[in-house]
């Protein structure tokens, strides 16, 4: 087995190996032992490590690759192109290896779940504009608005399904005036006052105009619906008319667009983590493949600051 780290290489001889090879197959050597992982799992997944690192520009070190904070950047933004199953292997794989060569806990926080399933890519401005084209093509006025409805909720204040399902007209607020700002409160166990987009407003202040809010509070979406499922949202959409030309309505995909969209204006992350309703940075990381690269000569103006 010795014999075979020794003369591991990953496939395709990467650029930076030659820099970082000597130090996985030493890491590998002395932890096999000790792990219930083969030799080549643990050589994989590190050598992948140890390539990102290398890099970002860091050490060539176990030490600086295996800590931990490093091991959920990797996991977060350094292998886009693999499945979330095959990162939640690598970060199993790199943790126990890091409790090998470190010890220790991740000051950052608990690590963030990984689900098998594909991350939700936002929509293109050409798919948006299909779909309010085919919203406004439906041939009830139902299922009209209940698709408005889902669309400023979702790309205009970020909603996910289950946050869509409870809300009540009286938690839209906005002006008596109808112009000004539109807040959605939410409800449940991520609580919390959302400013809507500005291209949204208009949309969401009318489907709460709309309905009458005499007597009993009602719902916003599906007013007429009192069996409030967790599948409320997808047995309504699977009751519209489908058009082959055109993208499913999907309420994680408008969520990302709201995300990319406030990303790509450079609001502060403050602001869009308290917006999105998360607890950590790591309920973020999926959107992360999806937005712009920003040119070299502007990251180096934004990294060394203004005068």
């Amino acid at each position: 087995m010795s014999q075979r780290i020794d003369s591991y290489s990953p496939d395709g001889s990467p650029a930076g190996w030659g820099r970082v090879g000597d130090e996985v197959r030493r890491v590998v050597r002395l932890a096999d032992p000790l792990l219930p992982y083969k030799a080549r799992e643990l050589l994989s997944a590190l050598s992948q490590l140890a390539l990102f690192c290398n890099g970002e520009g860091l050490p060539g070190k176990a030490e600086v690759w295996l800590a931990r904070e490093v091991i959920e950047r990797f996991i977060a933004v350094g292998c886009p192109t693999v499945r979330e199953s095959t990162r939640g292997n690598y970060r199993c794989r790199l943790l126990r290896l890091s409790e090998v060569v470190l010890g220790g806990e991740c000051r950052t926080g608990r690590p963030a779940k990984l689900s098998a399933s594909v991350p939700n890519a936002p929509y293109s401005r050409t798919e948006l504009a299909d779909l309010w084209g085919w919203v406004s093509g439906q041939p009830t006025e139902e299922l009209r608005w209940g698709c408005k409805t889902l669309m400023a909720l979702g790309l205009g204040a970020g909603l996910d399904s289950p946050e869509v399902i409870p809300v009540r007209v009286h938690d839209i607020r906005r002006s008596s005036g109808g112009a000004g700002p539109v807040v959605v409160v939410t409800r449940g166990p991520r609580k919390r006052e959302i400013l809507c987009r500005r291209p949204w407003e208009g949309v969401l202040a009318s489907a709460a105009d709309r309905l009458d809010t005499t007597g009993a509070a009602q719902y916003l979406f599906r007013p007429n619906s009192y069996s409030r499922g967790t599948n409320t949202v997808t047995n309504f959409l699977a009751r519209t008319r489908p058009s082959p030309n055109v993208p499913r309505l999907v309420m994680g995909r408008l969520r990302s667009t709201w995300l990319a969209e406030l990303f790509e204006e450079r609001l502060p992350i403050t602001v869009i983590v308290a917006a999105a309703g998360v607890d950590t940075l790591h309920g973020l990381s999926r959107i992360l493949p999806f937005l712009s690269a920003v040119p070299a000569e502007e990251a180096a103006r934004l990294l060394r600051g203004s005068q």
